[in-house]
């Protein structure tokens, strides 16, 4: 897996200051994505142990609040396999930071079992999440007043509203 960037002080992608990871490779492609580039499986850098003790020194501070995971698309099966790995760390080592995925995938629809992009790992992913903001960025309902989103059709999903049975 590439990711495009590494974000220390983000203050646009959840609440407080937060820690954010944008990964590489979405199929997607919504008209006006801000972050077109990351369409790209191959853009950006090579994720690696590196880059993910990296981010946990920098969700240690106090001050950050919690850790955003956008891209990209973290839910394309090939980004679940690595990024799960990396959401349980942040979960035992920090637990007291919330944890932020944007997806344009819909959680009721394309998340559940034999859902689109379902994988065996994606019900892991999700027990880690705080807060899911689904669906594709749609330019026609492109709302600047909204706080968190960027078209009226995506979803604030709060983890008490998953639905994660064992």
């Amino acid at each position: 897996m590439n990711y495009a960037n590494i974000k220390d002080c983000d203050i646009a992608d959840g609440p407080g200051v937060r820690v954010s990871l944008f990964v590489s490779g979405c199929r997607h492609h919504c008209k006006g994505c801000f972050n077109a580039e990351t369409w790209d499986f191959n853009f950006g850098k090579p994720y690696t142990e590196e880059t993910e003790e990296e981010i946990l020194r920098l969700l240690e501070p106090d001050y950050i609040q919690g850790f955003t995971l956008l891209g990209g698309e973290p839910f394309e099966p090939e980004n679940q396999v690595i990024l799960v790995h990396l959401l349980k760390k942040i979960r035992e080592r920090l637990p007291k930071k919330d944890i932020w995925c944007y997806t344009g995938y819909l959680y009721d629809v394309d998340l559940i079992e034999a859902g689109k992009v379902y994988t065996e790992v994606t019900k892991e992913m999700l027990s880690y999440i705080d807060v899911l903001v689904d669906g594709e960025f749609i330019e026609a309902e492109k709302d600047l007043s909204l706080e968190f989103r960027g078209s009226r059709n995506q979803r604030i999903v709060k983890r008490e509203e998953f639905k994660l049975e064992k």
